[in-house]
This record gives structure tokens, C-alpha cells and sequence, in this order.
């Protein structure tokens, strides 16, 4: 497999009245055709910018990508397409779910129209094989009676229904990379776990590659199998599921696995939280931007940038624990 996303130094601002608000500081990452990646982090470390980013919808003067980044899709970097390229390869390369589906979808057309309006853009499909795809796709993520909810409208659909309507769209021209934005956040746990089951599903039928974005690591254990971390608008740790789950290296990492839920807690046992709160992106600290949460932090570390050390091949993470003279536990 060969890499269909590469994501180098991608750095993104916002404006503000209060100053410029770095979002994204210096991300990379990337995904192979047909993998599963996530995407995990508190709110606010950026990485649904990241992946707005990827799709094309930051635009100046509000947002604004620095010069140096790149994101390289299929050997071409995106960022220097023209308007038609654009258009193009969102929805057809490249498609996203959002978490708020009923703010997504368009309140004034059926859903099977959202679908068939799609496909009339992407493919050569006349509007009569099209509407006969929405129906298939609607079936294909589990809507029942898709034949006659095809006509309906979002409001008329439940929450778990509107966010497999919005997959439905997605898949609808077989793209070659699925975002999925939180798509879980707004459901509730059953709901969830449908959800969940079924992008994992439609991954593995279809072979496309996967970006799931999180807060919850707990969600992701058994659909991703690569996991970048990141925070304050940095990834501090990328690895396999395996070395996420069972050998963390970052203090953030094992913070956000502390407090993920478990069945093996002891009676009366309660779930750790991590003290304090991200810093401010209008001016990011010097050094590791966890520092000041860190229980671990050393002088160092609130001074410099930390360097970026692997472990084993894929797994990365910036820390100044691991420097040699630090004698740090590992």
C-alpha cells in the first residue's frame, strides 16, 4: 500500500478581535490507501481543523493556512488546486461527516434529493439511475423502508438516522478517504456504538481510507489501526492501536487512556481527570504546551520545544522524558 494522504507542516490560523489564534502548529501525519487512522485529542487541539483543512473549507480572511504546508493527496499537493479541482475532489476523492448532521443536511430538500444531487455532479448517472442509488445507499447504512424514507426530509429522521443518511452521502461516490468529524458526539451510547460498527463495516467492505476524529479514545480502539495524538495544536504522539493502547509514551496519552471508562475498575474506584486547562492559542507557551498539566515537568520542558523520538517504527512521540540525560522512567 502506498501512502493517499500525506499531511506535512500544516500550520492554520484564525482571526480574531482578540489576535490571531494559531490553531494548527506545525501537524503532520499521514494515512496509507484503504487505513484506518484517528484522530484524537481534547477540544480545541485542532484536529477538526486539520481535517477541514484536508477537505478544502478553510478560506482567508477568517482562516488561513501558512506557507510551507502541504497536504499531498495521491502524489499532488491539494493546497495549490484551482477552484474546478476543488470541486472535484470533494464529495468524489474525499468526503466528510460532520458531527452536527441535522445542521448539515439541508432542511428544505428530501434526503433522497441531498443523495441524487450528488451523484448528478459526480457520475453520469440520468436522475432516474440515481434516485435507484440513493434508495441502495440509504439500505447500505441500515435505514429501513429506505424506499419511502428516501422522500422524507431530516427532520423527519432520528439523530442515529440523520448521521447514517449523512454516511450515506458521503459514500455515495466512492471516495477514496472518509472523515468522520465526531460523528458520535451528539448520540447516545447504543446509538453510538451502531454507528461506529457501521463505518467500521463500510470500511472494510469498500477498502477506502478512514479518518475518524475523536475526544474518545475508548471509541476508537477497535476501528483504528493507527492513532496520532494531538494537543494545543501539535501531534504529540503517533502510533499503531497496539502502542497507543498497551505502551503510551506521552503523558498526555496515558492521561486520556486514565480516563477513558473501564469494566475493570474496582468498586467504588473513580476515573482520573486530567487537572488544569489547554492553554490559550492566541499565545501558545514556550517549551511543551503540557507542561503546566504534566506531572512529570521539568524545567526543560517549559523552556524548549521537545524533540520527536521513535520507539519502534510508526511510533513517535515528543517528549523531553526520553533524552538521555533526563533518567526518566520508560
Amino acid at each position: 500500500m502506498g501512502k493517499l494522504l500525506e499531511v506535512k507542516d500544516l500550520r492554520i490560523s484564525f482571526c480574531s478581535y482578540a489576535g490571531e489564534v494559531q490553531a494548527v502548529r506545525g501537524v503532520s501525519f499521514s494515512v496509507e490507501e484503504g487505513e484506518p487512522v484517528a484522530i484524537v485529542g481534547e477540544s480545541g487541539c485542532g484536529k477538526s481543523v486539520a481535517a477541514k483543512a484536508v477537505m478544502g473549507l478553510i478560506r482567508p480572511p477568517q482562516g488561513e493556512i501558512k506557507a510551507g504546508s502541504e497536504i499531498i493527496f495521491d502524489g499532488k499537493n491539494i493546497l495549490e488546486q484551482t477552484a474546478k479541482q476543488w470541486r472535484e475532489y470533494r464529495g468524489k476523492d474525499c468526503a466528510i461527516v460532520f458531527q452536527d448532521a441535522l445542521a448539515a443536511l439541508n432542511p428544505t430538500l428530501t434526503v433522497g434529493r441531498q443523495i441524487v444531487e450528488k451523484l448528478l455532479v459526480h457520475t453520469d448517472m440520468t436522475r432516474e439511475e440515481a434516485r435507484r442509488e440513493a434508495v441502495r445507499l440509504l439500505e447500505q447504512v441500515g435505514i429501513p423502508e429506505a424506499g419511502r424514507r428516501v422522500r422524507q426530509y431530516p427532520h423527519e429522521f432520528s439523530g442515529g438516522m440523520r448521521q447514517r443518511a449523512m454516511i450515506a452521502i458521503a459514500l455515495a461516490c466512492q471516495p477514496r478517504l472518509l472523515i468522520a468529524d465526531e460523528p458520535t458526539t451528539a448520540l447516545d451510547v447504543t446509538i453510538q456504538a451502531e454507528i461506529i460498527e457501521l463505518l467500521k463495516q463500510i470500511q472494510k467492505e469498500t477498502g477506502m481510507a478512514v479518518i475518524m476524529i475523536t475526544h474518545d479514545l475508548g471509541i476508537v480502539a477497535n476501528i483504528a489501526k493507527k492513532i496520532v495524538v494531538m494537543y494545543a495544536g501539535k501531534v504529540v504522539e503517533t502510533g499503531s492501536s497496539a502502542d497507543i493502547f498497551y505502551s503510551a509514551r506521552h503523558p498526555y496519552t496515558r492521561a486520556l487512556l486514565r480516563a477513558v471508562p473501564r469494566l475493570d475498575l474496582e468498586n467504588g474506584q473513580e476515573l482520573e481527570s486530567i487537572e488544569g486547562a489547554p492553554p490559550s492559542m492566541l499565545c501558545p507557551p514556550p517549551g511543551c504546551a503540557f507542561g503546566t498539566r504534566c506531572q512529570n515537568c521539568m524545567k526543560i520542558c517549559t523552556e524548549q520545544e521537545p524533540p520527536l523520538y521513535e520507539f519502534e517504527p510508526g511510533h513517535t512521540a515528543r517528549c523531553w522524558l526520553y533524552h538521555p540525560m533526563a533518567g526518566a522512567a520508560k
